[in-house]
């Protein structure tokens, strides 16, 4: 196969900055990175596609109402238009029969060399009650031989499940580990010791830092300060104005080392459409703006996209441009395990990547190097 070239203005790597330079790759692979003349290059930076390691919906199509190929293609269009470039959909609390129908779309999607889709984010059902947000307490429970056997199937790709502590047998997190199974600690009301516990088992991340888990106050630190405190594990943030103030955003910068901290979406159906309500188990979530709740007034997932997200970091949170950038991409990688293919522009890596705009809009964006989605 040919070799494929584009030439840029602006390059970011992963790494570094490079200026006026010509990205080479071949069978999707990234082969070359050198300079080039200034006059044949695209205006623009190009930059490492985005991964979403929670993303339940887009395009008006949410995964766990139809756990189908089409939603799958239905979500990945609608955020490829804003740098996703992977994902890892995501199935909120429900039975076991959607769930294994989720797992066996993704299996179908992941043996068909889909584009965009590397694996799926089980979100529950073993959750805290007290913690569900809008999660259906009428399939939260404990965790079955039945779901353990369908999360160590081999042909999900990258598997990560959501789970509280305090509802699951460390042993059983140490269990899910052994397997390959990426175990992050979330919708939880469980004390401190609880969480350094699971973390001792295995678990290695946090999902949507602060939303759904046990406050950090003085003398109870709960699952915010172990997930503060703790240098190894990384904190799924949603930076869409809505699910922490930017305050708390700073604090999680501040508390965080770098590396640690990884922008995830949530996004429910709406985004990439006009849609301002949607059918959501027995009840609907209305949209106001960019914000998404229940009938009871909860905060249900979002409208944000991976670009949108980069952009908070930067103009409200003050992050360097780099930094946003890899919190969008190479940090995420790191936290799933793949940021030996993903999350860098060099070559021997996947070209995923995304070109954006001076105001950090997507333009155009390629999985292994395939256009995925060009504006106008």
């Amino acid at each position: 196969m040919m070799h494929s070239e584009l030439k840029v203005a602006r390059l970011f790597d992963g790494e570094r900055w490079q200026q006026n330079v010509a990205i080479r790759w071949q069978d999707g692979q990234i082969t070359d990175v050198v300079p080039c003349d200034a006059s044949q290059v695209t205006a623009g930076t190009l930059v490492p596609g985005f991964i979403d390691i929670q993303v339940n919906g887009g395009g008006g199509a949410l995964f766990n109402t139809a756990t189908n190929q089409q939603t799958l293609t239905t979500m990945m269009q609608a955020h490829a238009r804003f740098g996703s470039t992977a994902m890892l959909p995501t199935v909120i609390t429900d039975s076991v029969a959607t769930m294994q129908q989720a797992a066996d779309t993704v299996a179908a999607a992941i043996a068909a060399g889909q584009p965009g889709i590397i694996g799926i984010h089980f979100e529950g059902p073993h959750l805290s009650v007290p913690k569900k947000g809008v999660h259906p307490a009428s399939h939260i429970r404990p965790l079955s031989a039945q779901e353990m056997a369908l999360y160590q199937r081999s042909d999900l790709g990258i598997c990560m499940v959501t789970v509280a502590p305090e509802t699951i047998a460390a042993e059983q997190i140490s269990q899910l580990v052994q397997a390959g199974v990426i175990v992050f600690l979330g919708h939880s009301n469980a004390d401190a010791a609880t969480v350094q516990a699971a973390l001792k088992a295995g678990a290695t991340g946090f999902t949507h830092l602060y939303n759904a888990m046990s406050p950090l106050t003085s003398r109870e630190p709960g699952m915010v300060g172990v997930a503060l405190a703790d240098p190894n594990s990384w904190c799924g943030i949603i930076l869409d104005g809505h699910h922490m103030d930017p305050i708390a955003a700073k604090v999680a910068l501040a508390a965080k080392p770098k590396g640690k901290l990884v922008l995830v979406t949530d996004a429910m159906s709406p985004v990439g459409t006009t849609d301002t309500e949607f059918a959501f188990f027995d009840g609907k979530v209305t949209r106001q703006g960019n914000k998404l709740t229940n009938e009871a007034g909860s905060l249900a997932g979002s409208v944000l996209d991976m670009a949108a997200a980069v952009q908070y970091a930067v103009q409200i949170l003050g992050v360097e441009l780099g930094e946003a950038l890899r919190m969008a991409a190479l940090y995420p990688a790191e936290a799933i395990g793949c940021a030996d293919v993903r999350g860098k522009l060099q070559p021997g890596y996947l070209a995923d990547m995304v070109l954006l705009t001076d105001a950090l809009q997507c333009q155009q964006s390629w999985w292994q190097g395939q256009p995925l989605w060009q504006g106008h």
